[in-house]
């Protein structure tokens, strides 16, 4: 009697900022017969280029990739909408026979993916509305007071400054008239028909820091200052990617709050702040495969080289 296929491999190359996961990620897919899945929610948008450490064209040429440069300017993006579509082409790329591997930074992005997200209500800015205006009177901790009232296990995984989290989590208690955390255990919807490898890099932290300060210099040398600008002009605050690391200390530059090596000094700053927070995010994924160094390092490719050649055969 002949044994049931596996189910075909999924590989996720996660990792904070500056780690080296497009770089990992090309050298598997060029071994692997690989397409490569962005999972970046900035670099989703057109015309953000310089600030996204987008795949250049050379790059785009040695492997297909899917989610890059798909939504407008002045569009948005949900992590549910953004699984809908991530799954589609993983069942495109399975159904031609190639290698899917997930890449990219955005956590919450990666988890709706692999794990879904509940199908909470509608939007209503009405409310929404109502709470931003709380906020200025009260600050956002009178939120996150409500929300304790309201969910108490969600209170205690949403800063009390996060805002858009806050007013979210009260929307849906409100609009359900449920706890957002009964919702989310119900309501979860995780990826069927894979086998998921993923391999986390974890570079020395202090080097990691010193590379995200010589990305942020090189995309200020690189014309970061001038695609903002011209962003600015064409789109004004509709384009919501403005506010994004980079993008944001740019535009107080050209606003003249801040001189221009301020801004970068701000810029670096955030992003550092930001790996901290996705090495946060991505130890609590489960099942990852950590490699000790950068995605472009040769030992660190050959070792991920071996983990998928594991689960692939």
């Amino acid at each position: 009697m002949a044994s049931a296929q596996p189910e075909p491999l999924l590989v996720v190359v996660l990792g904070p900022t500056a780690s080296g996961k497009t770089a990992l990620s090309l050298s598997l897919a060029e071994r692997f017969r690989g397409e490569i899945v962005n999972c970046d929610s900035v670099a989703m948008y057109r015309e953000f280029d310089v600030g996204t450490a987008k795949p250049n064209a050379a790059d785009r040429a040695r492997a297909p990739h899917h989610l890059l440069d798909c939504v407008a300017p002045t569009g948005n993006i949900t992590a549910g909408e953004y699984a809908r579509m991530a799954r589609q082409v993983l069942d495109e790329i399975q159904a031609r026979a190639y290698l899917p591997i997930v890449v990219g930074g955005t956590g919450l992005y990666l988890r709706a993916l692999l794990e879904g997200l509940f199908s909470g209500p509608q939007r209503s800015e009405e409310l929404r509305e109502r709470l931003r205006e709380r906020v200025e009177q009260r600050g956002s901790s009178y939120l996150h007071r409500i929300l304790q009232r309201l969910d108490r296990a969600a209170a205690e995984k949403i800063h009390a400054n996060d805002t858009p989290k806050l007013i979210r989590a009260i929307e849906v208690c409100v609009a359900s008239r449920q706890k957002m955390t009964e919702l989310w255990e119900r309501g979860r919807d995780p990826l069927r028909g894979f086998r998921i490898l993923r391999i986390g890099l974890e570079p020395d932290r202090q080097l990691l820091y010193d590379r995200i300060n010589r990305r942020a210099q090189q995309m200020f040398d690189g014309g970061l200052i001038e695609e903002t600008e011209r962003l600015l002009k064409k789109y004004g605050s509709a384009a919501g990617p403005l506010s994004s690391l980079g993008y944001k200390q740019a535009g107080q530059f050209l606003r003249g709050e801040l001189t221009r090596e301020q801004a970068l000094h701000a810029a670096q700053q955030a992003h550092r702040n930001y790996a901290k927070r996705q090495i946060t995010w991505f130890r609590r994924e489960p099942d990852v495969g950590w490699l000790r160094g950068f995605g472009d390092d040769a030992q660190v490719q050959r070792e991920a080289a071996v983990q998928v050649s594991g689960l692939g055969s």
